[in-house]
C-alpha cells in the first residue's frame, strides 16, 4: 500500500508545457488552497483540542477527525486517494511513467492532469 502521496516530477511538467508550446494547446493552471481539507482520512486520526477551542470541562479529551488538517502528514495521501479515484470515474487513463499524470480525450482534443505541489 502506498504510504505517501508523490507529484509529478519537474522534468515531466516542463516536457508536457513544450510539447503544448509546439502543438499550440492551451495550458491552464489552478492552485486549490484547501486541497488538503477535502481528503478523507482512512485510519483514526486523533488530535489535542486547539488552545482556545477546548470543551469547558472536557479539556483533557481530544478531538477524532473525520477530514485531513494542514500539516497532518496523511493529508496528501488522503487528497491523492480522493482525486484518483474522481479522474479514473471521469474515464481518465493513469500515466505508467508517473502515477500523478492522467490524460484523456475530450472531443478530439487531449485533456491532461498532473499534480503538482
Amino acid at each position: 500500500m502506498k504510504k505517501h502521496a508523490s507529484v509529478s516530477r519537474y522534468t515531466i511538467i516542463r516536457t508536457i508545457v513544450t510539447i503544448a508550446s509546439i502543438a499550440g494547446w492551451k495550458i491552464h493552471q489552478i492552485d486549490v488552497k484547501t486541497t488538503f481539507l477535502n481528503g478523507v482520512i482512512e485510519e483514526e486520526v486523533y488530535i489535542e483540542q486547539t488552545q482556545g477551542f477546548e470543551v469547558h470541562l472536557s479539556e483533557t479529551h481530544v478531538y477524532k477527525l473525520k477530514k485531513a488538517l494542514y500539516k497532518l502528514k496523511q493529508a496528501p495521501r488522503a487528497w491523492y486517494s480522493q482525486i484518483n479515484r474522481y479522474l479514473i470515474s471521469l474515464d481518465f487513463t493513469k500515466s505508467d511513467v508517473d502515477p500523478n499524470l492522467y490524460f484523456n480525450m475530450v472531443k478530439g482534443e487531449p485533456l491532461i492532469f498532473a499534480t503538482v505541489c
